[in-house]
């Protein structure tokens, strides 16, 4: 049996956004039939929130939406890309700060932006502009929903690439 293809999310605390992200694609891919194939974790460039579970507004949103909100934060690190696949990065700060962390080159080409996804955002299929996903945690319930909604925006164009890489290894 081949291992399993990996990817974590990463935000600043994970507490937020990152939580987010694991959970929706992991929905994803239970509902594609893929998550035998894939693990999904999630992971903060900091370790301000290590050990605590997922933010309140972000189970909060999850649960309303019929995702799974059990979580808790640990720090990204280096050491980690050894293993992973796919690095998704939050927001371009963490891209930067993933990249920097990577002790190889191969390792730095394993860090995206997760709207880098999201192929509406161009009708190309080349997304431009600012690619992050705003930090909720300074906002109320709006900025958790609006953080969801941008991460399921990016759900189908991650699946469809991880899809791909899994195929390929088989």
């Amino acid at each position: 049996m081949t291992s399993p293809y990996r990817v974590c999310f990463v935000c600043t605390g994970n507490i937020c956004r990152s939580p987010i992200a694991e959970s929706v694609f992991r929905a994803r891919l239970t509902e594609a039939g893929l998550d035998g194939l894939v693990e999904v974790d999630s992971a903060g460039t900091d370790g301000w929130h290590e050990g605590d579970g997922a933010d309140p507004r972000t189970v909060a949103v999850l649960d309303a939406h019929g995702y799974d909100s059990d979580h808790t934060a640990r720090q990204f690190h280096a050491s980690w890309f050894a293993r992973l696949d796919l690095v998704i990065a939050l927001d371009e700060g963490h891209l930067r700060e993933l990249r920097r962390l990577a002790p190889t080159p191969e390792d730095a080409a394993k860090v995206r932006l997760l709207r880098s996804y999201d192929l509406s955002l161009d009708a190309s299929g080349e997304p431009s502009g600012d690619l992050g996903v705003p930090d909720p945690y300074y906002g109320g319930r709006a900025e958790f929903e609006e953080c969801l909604e941008l991460v399921e925006a990016a759900g189908e164009g991650l699946l469809a690439a991880v899809r791909n890489a899994t195929e390929r290894a088989a």
